[in-house]
Parts: structure tokens; sequence; C-alpha cells
């Protein structure tokens, strides 16, 4: 029972509130059966349709039972990043791979002097953005805004915005874009 069975019914029992003797009942098998397959007795081996019994008591297709979930990436490395090119900034890289699917796009930007992001036009969503270095502008619909290290940017997208570097020393700034624009 490499897949440890047992433990992932007991899992599944307890959730639904249920006591052995209750899922015992419902799948018409004996207490003792059940505590046999959740404690994983490798004396015991259960067959396909008590298996079956179980999970139909259990509100489970046999399919949803088997199911690999995978657990989602928590921590990235700064190897997993992915560098964009052609954005009109020095450095601009996706700080988590496959972020597109997400709810937020967390990426780093460097310009260096003079070097600006394309212009963006209003699309859905909000932008934030913490300095890390040097100084940044945004330009939100004519108005420009000039954020200095530790300082950060919030905005909606709602208008034609651009982030750009009009100093002689590099910028460097943590922009993070909901929903995911790349």
């Amino acid at each position: 029972m490499n897949f440890e069975l047992g433990k992932k019914i007991k899992s599944l029992r307890l959730t639904s509130e249920l006591t052995q003797e209750e899922l015992a009942n419902r799948a018409k098998l004996t207490k003792g059966f059940i505590s046999q397959v959740e404690n994983e007795n490798f004396e015991i081996s259960i067959s396909l349709e008590s298996l079956s019994d179980i999970l139909d008591a259990l509100g489970i297709s046999l399919s949803e039972f088997f199911k690999e979930t995978k657990e989602p990436q928590i921590v990235f490395s700064k190897k997993e990043r992915i560098s964009v090119d052609n954005t009109g900034a020095n450095k601009f890289e996706l700080l988590v791979a496959g972020s597109t699917h997400n709810e937020m796009d967390p990426i780093i930007v460097e310009l260096l002097p003079n070097e600006k992001l394309d212009k963006a036009n209003p699309h859905q969503g909000e932008q934030f953005g913490y300095v890390l270095k040097g100084t940044v502008t945004l330009v939100k619909d004519k108005i420009e805004y000039t954020i200095t290290k530790n300082n950060c940017f919030y905005f909606v997208s709602d208008k034609k915005h651009q982030l750009l570097n009009n100093s002689d020393k590099p910028a460097q700034f943590i922009w993070v874009v909901t929903p995911p624009q790349m």
C-alpha cells in the first residue's frame, strides 16, 4: 500500500465527520474491516468492490481518489526566473515561472539611465511596484510620479501608463501586475 490508501480513507472519513462505524454501515462493511484498512493492516487486502463501496459512502469516485494532486510550488529560485526581451528594460525577469496562470505576475525590472518600458494602454487590473534602487518615474495619463528607493507605487491600470528611468543611475524595482499581462 505505497499509496497510503488507509490514511487517505481515514482523512476523507474524518473530513466527512463520520465514525468508522457510520462509514462501515454506509458501505455495508464491518467496523473492524474499516479499522484494519485505515490502519493499513498488511495482513488484509481490500478488493476493488470494497474500496468502491467505501468511496461511494464517502461521496468520491475511484478516479478522484487516485488522482495525483501535486502541491503547487511555493519557493522559486533565481535560476527559475524567465528573462523577457524587447521590453525596453535592461533586465526584465518574471520571478515566478508559469505566473500567467496565477492572479498576479511578479517581475523584477532594471532600467538603465534613460531606459523606459513600452507604453501600456488601459487594461483591466492593478499594478504595484517597490523601488529597490535608484529612481523610477511613472507616467499615468500624462501625470508624472517620481518614486525613489524604498518607496512604492500602486495604481489601477485604467489609463495609459509607462515606467521609465529619467535619472543618470540604474534603477531596479519589483513590479507586480494583476492580472498577468505577459
